[in-house]
């Protein structure tokens, strides 16, 4: 048997190393000398072991000072101290030596790309050694998965519920229950946790991200929170003022016009537009514009008022220009 080599020099660091560099030095060699990555290659298998029960004793701060102190083999009064060989016996327990009763195999989770290993079930042996080795992929959550859904103007302003189709790996389908939150907009995404590709080895599930598209509604615009409508006045009631009667997302309200309003006037309508999804006591406005119909197949009797009427419009223009 070739002679032990000092456990600093098999993980390359200085006697001062602290436990986190002793531990990345482990790491690195571990994953280097791993045997599931270097099948029939008994020179890394036997280094794998060495930095194994390097790392068993120096990551110990009992037994890296009995190490310290006396070297391989060296016998101390209160008989802490312990030196591993690799050559014969039960490979499991001697890890149960190293690591400590509960032993179930060893991870470490930083490596690159995830990495954990346990010990019982893939033979090997090496120099009249026999053990058994074992590799286990790491938790690995699944993937999210995206879709989208389109609703109706008024399903996204008061919110509801819809029941979508999905189809599962296998191929089956199933159907899923979403409640669409009031106020949502186009653009706008569900999370459905757990909803999407199932985890391995333990992981979690993905979620499901559903897109929202919300269908236009005629004669309204959203703008945000607010909202955007018109309404047509006949052409005297902007002229002397009076009432109209204007359609919001909750019902019809009275609004008030002012005599000599002109077209594309700007009415506001104060909390009546979109619910926000963060506040349910927030809402937007409303903003009416107006716009006055031009009267059209008048009679000769409303022909001959309108003519006067035009005619002392004149008069007064002319009156006031002198």
């Amino acid at each position: 048997m070739n002679a032990k080599r000092d456990y600093y020099e098999v993980l390359g660091v200085e006697r001062t190393a602290d436990d986190n560099a002793i531990k990345k030095a482990y790491r690195k060699l571990a994953k280097q000398y791993h045997p599931d990555t270097n099948k029939g290659n008994p020179q890394a298998e036997e280094k794998f072991k060495e930095a194994t029960e390097a790392y068993a004793v120096l990551s110990d701060p009992q037994k890296r000072k009995q190490y310290d102190q006396f070297g391989f083999g060296a016998e101390n009064p209160d008989g802490s101290y312990q030196e591993y060989h690799f050559e014969d016996g039960d490979f499991d327990e001697i890890l149960k030596n190293i690591f400590g009763g509960s032993f179930g195999g060893f991870h470490d989770s930083d490596f690159t790309g995830g990495f954990h290993s346990s010990f019982g079930s893939r033979g090997f042996h090496s120099n009249g050694f026999q053990g058994n080795f074992h590799y286990q992929e790491p938790p690995q959550d699944g993937a999210d998965l995206h879709a989208e859904i389109e609703i109706e103007f008024m399903d996204a302003v008061n919110g509801c519920e819809k029941t979508i189709q999905l189809t599962e790996a296998n191929g089956s389908r199933k159907s899923l229950k979403v409640k669409i939150p009031a106020g949502i907009d186009t653009g706008k995404s569900i999370r459905l946790r757990g909803k999407g590709m199932p985890g391995q080895g333990g992981g979690r599930a993905g979620d499901l991200l559903l897109k929202v598209k919300v269908r236009e509604r005629a004669g309204v615009e959203r703008k945000d929170l607010d909202i955007y409508t018109t309404v047509r006045i006949p052409y005297t009631t902007a002229v002397f003022g009076g009432e109209t009667v204007v359609q919001t997302l909750n019902g019809r309200v009275v609004c008030k016009i002012s005599p000599g309003t002109q077209s594309g006037t700007k009415i506001r309508l104060r909390g009546k537009g979109i619910v926000s999804m963060k506040n349910s006591q927030v809402h937007g406005d409303q903003y009416v514009i107006v716009q006055i119909d031009v009267p059209q197949n008048l009679s000769q009797e409303a022909r001959k008022k309108l003519k006067e009427f035009e005619a002392l419009l004149k008069t007064k223009q002319g009156g006031s220009a002198a």
